[in-house]
């Protein structure tokens, strides 16, 4: 594959650390060093202030760039709510980022979903052949049927 994304969904967060843009920063700063990615911009950090008349009433939205992707946070103050991604063509050590980014927060509830991207990547041409050639064996058979 490709690598892992990782999206945390962050519920009951403390809402002044979501709406602190030097909060925001400081974690899209140590993150990548935390998790042993290498960090390849500056944390970009944008205030949001919402959209009258829907749920999104403000927050930030931010990411930096990794050399192997990128991690992003996207808060809600009003809602006390944090998305975060972490995508990465190298593993990583996703209980460390989770126990790192709810602790930051102080989420009281996490939702955590792991994607494997790019099965057909060719990183290692004889494993993605394999892959690409059994997957498609599975299909004309599931058709055939």
């Amino acid at each position: 594959m490709f690598g892992p994304h990782l999206t945390i969904d962050l519920y009951g967060c403390d809402s002044k650390l979501l709406g602190d843009m030097e909060h925001v920063y400081r974690i899209l700063d140590e993150m990548p060093a935390l998790l042993d990615m290498k960090k390849i911009s500056k944390p970009q950090i944008l205030p949001y202030e919402g959209s009258p008349g829907t749920f999104d009433k403000g927050g930030i939205s931010a990411f930096v760039l990794i050399a192997t992707s990128h991690i992003s946070i996207h808060t809600f103050v009003a809602q006390r709510y944090a998305s975060v991604d972490i995508f990465s063509c190298k593993s990583f050590d996703t209980g460390k980022a989770i126990r790192y980014i709810s602790g930051k927060f102080k989420a009281k509830k996490t939702e955590t979903n792991l994607l494997s991207r790019g099965k057909e990547f060719p990183k290692e041409i004889r494993k993605a052949t394999a892959i690409v050639v059994r997957e498609r064996h599975d299909l004309k058979s599931r058709k055939q049927k």
